[in-house]
C-alpha cells in the first residue's frame, strides 16, 4: 500500500500562499519595529500622573502615542503568528511570536495609569476636554465605555498586576496549541482505495465524511485516541483556563465568569442564557433531522461518525481553488459590484494561504493587519464544504476590508459578538445562489444538505459547546473541582440531550471536549449560534428588500467597533436583545428540513 503525505511548502505555488511580505518584506524590518518599540514605550511613560490634570493636548498626544504604540505591536505579532502558523515546529517564528507576546504585556503594564486616571478625572471633565479638544472627539466612544466600566477597574496597582498577568493567563492555550497542533500525531487509516493515510486534523474533516462507513468509523476512533491518551494533560490545560477565566472576573467583581467575558461587548448574559433556551425548547426539530438522516441513510441508529457524511451523494465533488473563488464571488451578487470588487482583490492581492501542509495550524481563519490587508488560513480540500468554508472566511475578510478603509485604528476592530454575522451571511448568499441557479435535483439536495449540515453544526453543536462552557465554569466556581473525568461525563451527557434517542452516542464522543481550541477563547463559541441567527435575518432583507437592506450592511461592515455591538446590529435591521432572530433561524432549519424531505 502507498501512504498518501502531504506536500511541504515549497511545493506549493507561490499564488496560493498569502503575500506576508505585504506586511513585512523580510525578517528584518520586524526586527527594526520591535526595537523602535522601547523608546516609544519609555516616552509614554512620561504621561503619567498627568491625564487628569485637565489639559486636553497632553491627553490628546498621549492617547495618540498609546495608539501608535498598539497598532506596531497588533502588526509584529500578527505577522510573527501568522508566519509561526505556516509550520508550527519552526523554532524562529514560535520565538518571534514570543517576544511581540511579551512586548505586547510589557506595553499593557507600562500603559496600565490611563485608565485609572481617567477614572480619577471624571466623566464630567473628560467630556468637558473632549468638547474642548478637536482631537478627542476620536476618542468619545472609548470614554464611554471606559466609564461604563468603572465599577469594574482596579487602581493603577491593580491594573498593572492583572496586565502582568496576561502571559501567565495565555498559558494554557499556548500549551494547549503546541500539544494538539506540532505534537500530537493522529496515525493513519485505511481509506476507500484501499490505501493507507496519515491522518491529521484537515484530513479527519474529509474523511469523516466518507461515504465508506468503515472508513468514518476508522477515523472517528483513531482521531480521538491521542486526545484520550493526553486527557489529563489537556483537563489540566483546560481547568487552568476555566481558573484564569474565575480570577479576572472576581478581581475586577464580576458576578460570574460568563458576564464578565460579556461585559466587554456589552451583552446581558440574558442573551447567552435565553440561546440556550431557545435551542432547548426547539430539540424537536434536532431530532426530526436526526431521523431524517437514520432513513436516508438506511440505518436501524446512528452513530456519531454517521453524523457528518452527506445524506446525499453530492455532485461536483472535487472542485478546485479557482473554481471555488468564482463561485463565492457570483454568490455575492446580491451585495453589488461594490463587494463584489473587493472580493476580487482579495483573491488577486494573494490574500490566502490554501493547503494543507506538515505543521500548518489546522482549521481555517481570518485575519488582518491594519494599513495593509486582511489575511485568510485555510486547508482547502477540494470539497463543496472547502467552498462554504471560502465564502466563511471572505465575509470575514471583507468585514475587516470595510473597516479598514472606512475607520482609524482604534475602531478598525470589531467585536466577536458581530464577527460571525457577516461570515455565515455569506454561506446564507451561497446556499441561496446554489439553489436558485440549478435545476439539478442532485445538486439541490447537495447544497440543503449543507445547509441543514450548518444549522446543526453552527447553532446546535456551538449552543451545546456554549452550554459545556457555562457548566464548566459555573461548577468551578462552586469550588468543583475539573478533571478529565468530570468534563468527559458532562460532555457525553450534552450529546445524549442534544441528539436524542436516533443517535448512538459512541463513547470515544465523551473526550471531545479536549479537541476544540476554541474553549481557549472563553465563553467564545456561543457568537456562532447568535450570529447564524443574524446572519439568517440579514440575508433575508437584502435578498427580498434589495438595495436599502445592502446599504444598511454594508454600513454596519464599514462601523468597525465605533459602537456597541447591539446597536450596530440593530442599525442594520436586527434586534438581538428580542428572540426574533433566534425563531427565524430555527424556522428556516425546519423549512429545510421540509424542502430535503420533498426533493426525497
Amino acid at each position: 500500500m502507498t501512504t498518501k503525505t502531504l506536500p511541504v511548502r515549497n511545493e506549493i505555488p507561490t499564488e496560493y500562499k498569502w503575500n506576508l511580505e505585504a506586511v513585512y518584506p523580510e525578517d528584518v524590518q520586524w526586527e527594526s519595529e520591535y526595537a523602535e518599540l522601547g523608546p516609544l514605550l519609555e516616552e509614554i511613560k512620561k504621561y503619567r500622573g498627568r491625564l487628569a490634570e485637565g489639559k486636553g493636548d497632553t491627553l490628546l498626544a498621549a492617547l495618540n502615542l498609546k495608539n501608535n504604540i498598539n497598532e506596531r505591536i497588533e502588526r509584529l505579532f500578527t505577522y510573527a503568528r501568522m508566519r509561526r502558523d505556516e509550520d508550527n515546529t519552526n523554532s524562529h517564528y514560535q520565538a518571534l511570536t514570543d517576544r511581540a507576546r511579551a512586548i505586547w504585556v510589557r506595553s499593557e503594564e507600562t500603559t496600565a495609569f490611563f485608565n485609572p486616571e481617567l477614572l480619577a478625572a471624571g466623566r464630567e471633565t473628560i467630556e468637558r476636554l473632549t468638547k474642548q479638544t478637536e482631537g478627542l472627539r476620536l476618542y468619545f466612544h472609548l470614554f464611554d465605555d471606559l466609564f461604563r466600566a468603572q465599577e469594574h477597574m482596579l487602581n493603577e496597582q491593580g491594573e498593572g498586576l492583572l496586565a502582568a498577568a496576561g502571559e501567565v493567563a495565555s498559558a494554557p492555550g499556548q500549551i494547549y496549541e503546541m500539544l494538539t497542533d506540532a505534537d500530537m500525531k493522529f496515525g493513519t487509516i485505511t481509506d476507500e482505495e484501499g490505501q493507507e493515510v496519515e491522518l491529521t486534523q484537515g484530513r479527519y474533516v474529509r474523511y469523516i465524511r466518507s461515504y465508506n462507513r468503515n472508513v468514518r468509523e476508522q477515523t472517528f476512533k483513531s482521531f480521538h485516541i491521542p486526545f484520550d491518551k493526553q486527557r489529563n494533560t489537556i483537563a489540566s490545560c483546560y481547568a487552568s483556563q476555566v481558573k484564569s477565566d474565575i480570577f479576572s472576573s472576581r478581581a475586577r467583581k464580576f458576578n460570574s465568569s460568563l458576564e464578565a467575558a460579556l461585559f466587554q461587548d456589552n451583552i446581558p448574559a440574558s442573551v447567552y442564557e435565553n440561546l440556550i433556551q431557545a435551542v432547548h425548547n426547539n430539540m424537536d426539530l434536532m431530532y426530526r433531522y436526526m431521523d431524517l438522516r437514520k432513513r436516508l441513510l438506511k440505518l436501524p441508529k446512528l452513530h456519531m461518525y454517521d453524523l457528518h457524511v452527506p445524506l446525499v451523494s453530492e455532485v461536483n465533488e472535487s472542485i478546485e481553488y479557482d473554481r471555488a473563488t468564482e463561485m463565492v464571488t457570483e454568490a455575492f451578487a446580491p451585495l453589488g459590484e461594490q463587494y463584489q470588487e473587493a472580493v476580487k482583490e482579495g483573491f488577486r492581492s494573494r490574500w490566502t494561504d490554501v493547503y494543507e501542509t506538515p505543521n500548518k495550524t489546522s482549521g481555517a481563519y481570518s485575519w488582518g493587519v491594519y494599513g495593509v490587508h486582511p489575511f485568510m488560513l485555510l486547508n482547502y480540500q477540494d470539497t463543496l464544504r472547502d467552498v462554504f468554508t471560502l465564502a466563511h472566511e471572505t465575509g470575514h475578510s471583507i468585514h475587516t476590508y470595510y473597516s479598514y478603509r472606512k475607520q482609524p485604528y482604534l475602531y478598525s476592530g470589531y467585536s466577536l459578538f458581530v464577527a460571525e454575522v457577516a461570515s455565515t451571511l455569506n454561506e446564507e448568499l451561497l446556499t441561496n445562489y446554489l439553489l436558485k441557479s440549478t435545476d439539478d435535483r442532485d445538486l439541490k439536495r447537495s447544497v440543503i444538505n449543507n445547509s441543514l449540515e450548518q444549522f446543526r453544526g453552527t447553532l446546535y453543536r456551538q449552543t451545546m459547546f456554549a452550554e459545556f462552557e457555562k457548566l464548566a465554569h459555573e461548577r468551578a466556581e462552586a469550588g468543583e473541582a475539573l478533571t478529565s473525568e468530570s468534563l468527559s461525563k458532562m460532555h457525553y451527557d450534552l450529546n445524549v440531550l442534544y441528539h436524542g434517542n436516533n443517535v448512538d452516542v459512541d463513547e470515544e464522543v465523551a473526550i471531545e471536549w479536549a479537541r476544540i481550541p476554541h474553549f481557549y477563547r472563553s465563553f467564545y463559541v456561543y457568537k456562532y449560534a447568535t450570529g447564524i441567527s443574524a446572519a439568517v435575518a440579514l440575508s433575508q432583507q437584502i435578498l427580498n428588500e434589495g438595495q436599502p437592506a445592502v446599504e444598511r450592511y454594508l454600513r454596519f461592515l464599514s462601523s468597525g467597533g465605533s459602537d456597541y455591538s447591539i446597536n450596530l446590529l440593530r442599525n442594520a435591521g436586527v434586534d438581538m436583545t428580542a428572540p426574533t432572530p433566534v425563531d427565524q433561524a430555527l424556522k428556516l432549519f425546519g423549512q429545510r428540513i421540509g424542502e430535503m424531505e420533498e426533493l426525497l
